[in-house]
C-alpha cells in the first residue's frame, strides 16, 4: 500500500511557484512592451475629426448670393452669344446690349462675394432651355425673371445677414431687380421686378413703428449728419443714431432738389418730379420717425441748401446726382440697423437706385456699397 505523503504534493506546489518567480521579470517586460504598443496605437491612430462648425446665416447667404451670380453670368453669356451656325434668331440689339451690360454686372457681383483667397465651388452650366430652341425675346425675358427671382432672394436674405453682409446683399439684390427691368424693356416683356413686393416682407416706405419719444431719454447732443453726396460714412456715422441722421439730412435736402428743379421742370419731367417730391415728403418723416424711435436726435430742418450752378442748368441730371447720393447714407442704415429699420432702409435703397434710373444715373453694380470694384478678388476662369 502506498503511503500518502503531504510533503510530495507540497513540493510540486513550491516548483511551481519557483517557475512563475523564474519567468516574472519576463512577464512584466511582455506586459510594459504590450503596454507601449497600445498606447503608440492610440496615439498614431487618427481619430474621428472634429465636424466642422456650421456655416452661419451669413455665410450661406453670401455662398447662395455667389452661386446664383456665376450661374446667371453663365446664362448671359450663353444668350448674348454670337447664334452663327447654331440655328437660333438673333438677338435684337437692344437686348445684346442689356444682356452685355448685365454679364458684367454679374462678373463683378461675382468678384465682391467672394472670399480673399478663396476659388469657388464649380456652378451650374447656363440652362440649355435659356437659349437653346426659344425665340430671343423669349430667353431674353426669362432670362430676367430668374435675374429678377435672384434679386428678391438677395433683398431677403439682406434683411437678416449680418451687417456688412447685408449691406452687400441688398446692394446686389437691388442691382439685379435694375437689370431685370431694363432687360425686359428691350425685349418686350412685362417687368419682372415690378411684379409684387420686393420682397412681401419688406413694407412700404412711410409704414414705420409709431413715435416711441415719450418714452426715450432727454438727448441734448444731436450726432453729426452725412453731407450729400458723401460716399462714406464720416466720423459720427459709425453707430445707429448717425446713419439714421445722415439718411434724415440726405432726405432734407433731396426734398429740397426737387422743390427747386419743379421750377425748371414741365410736361412728363414735371409730372413725374412732383409725384418723387412727395415720396421723399413721405420719407424724411419716416426717417423722422424711426429716428426718435430708436430715441436718436433728428437734425434739424434747413430753410435752404447750396445747388451747384449744373444743378440749375440741368435739374434732370440733378436730382439723378442726388438720388444717387442717397444710396451710400442707406447703405450704413442698411448695414448698422436691424429689424423693421433695417427692412425699412433696404426698401430705400432700391427705391433710391429706381429714381436714380428715372433721372438717366447709373447706380452700378453694388448700389450703397462704397468700394472701388478693382479691389475686389478675381474671378477665376470657368
Amino acid at each position: 500500500m502506498t503511503t500518502w505523503s503531504v510533503v510530495k504534493d507540497d513540493s510540486g506546489e513550491e516548483q511551481a511557484r519557483a517557475r512563475v518567480r523564474q519567468h516574472l521579470p519576463q512577464l512584466a517586460l511582455l506586459i510594459c512592451l504590450a503596454l507601449v504598443v497600445v498606447s503608440l496605437g492610440i496615439a498614431f491612430s487618427p481619430g474621428n475629426p472634429p465636424k466642422p462648425p456650421e456655416p452661419s446665416f451669413s455665410e450661406r447667404a453670401r455662398v447662395s448670393a455667389l452661386d446664383d451670380a456665376r450661374r446667371l453670368r453663365t446664362d448671359g453669356v450663353e444668350l448674348g452669344a454670337a447664334p452663327a451656325g447654331t440655328g437660333r434668331p438673333a438677338a435684337p440689339g437692344a437686348v445684346r446690349t442689356a444682356v452685355t451690360r448685365t454679364v458684367s454686372l454679374l462678373t463683378t457681383q461675382s468678384r465682391a462675394l467672394l472670399r480673399p483667397g478663396k476659388t469657388p465651388d464649380a456652378t451650374s452650366s447656363a440652362s440649355a432651355a435659356a437659349s437653346s430652341g426659344t425665340a430671343a425675346p423669349a430667353a431674353a425675358a426669362r432670362f430676367a425673371a430668374d435675374l429678377a427671382k435672384s434679386g428678391r432672394q438677395r433683398l431677403a436674405d439682406a434683411a437678416a445677414a449680418d451687417g456688412g453682409m447685408a449691406r452687400l446683399l441688398a446692394a446686389v439684390g437691388t442691382a439685379q431687380l435694375l437689370q431685370s427691368s431694363a432687360i425686359a424693356a428691350a425685349a418686350g416683356a412685362p417687368d419682372p421686378a415690378a411684379s409684387g413686393p420686393v420682397p412681401a416682407s419688406i413694407p412700404a416706405p412711410g409704414a414705420v413703428a409709431p413715435d416711441a419719444a415719450a418714452s426715450c431719454p432727454a438727448v441734448t447732443t444731436p450726432p453729426s449728419a452725412s453731407p450729400a453726396g458723401s460716399t462714406a460714412a464720416p466720423a459720427g456715422t459709425a453707430e445707429l443714431p448717425g446713419a439714421l441722421a445722415a439718411v434724415v439730412s440726405t432726405e432734407l435736402e433731396t426734398v429740397y432738389g426737387y422743390q427747386v428743379a419743379l421750377t425748371r421742370l414741365d410736361g412728363a419731367a414735371a409730372k413725374s418730379a412732383a409725384g418723387q417730391l412727395a415720396r421723399h415728403e413721405a420719407l424724411v418723416s419716416a426717417a423722422e420717425s424711426l429716428s426718435r424711435s430708436h430715441c436718436t436726435p433728428v437734425p434739424p430742418r434747413e430753410p435752404g441748401y447750396a445747388l451747384d450752378p449744373s444743378f440749375l442748368a440741368s435739374p434732370r441730371s440733378g436730382l439723378a446726382s442726388l438720388e444717387t447720393a442717397a444710396l451710400p447714407a442707406y447703405g450704413d442704415l442698411v448695414a448698422l440697423s436691424d429689424g423693421e429699420t433695417r427692412t425699412w432702409a433696404i426698401s430705400g435703397l432700391l427705391g433710391a437706385a429706381r429714381r436714380a434710373v428715372l433721372w438717366g444715373a447709373d447706380p452700378g453694380p453694388v448700389p450703397g456699397v462704397a468700394a472701388d470694384p478693382a479691389s475686389f478678388p478675381t474671378l477665376p476662369a470657368d
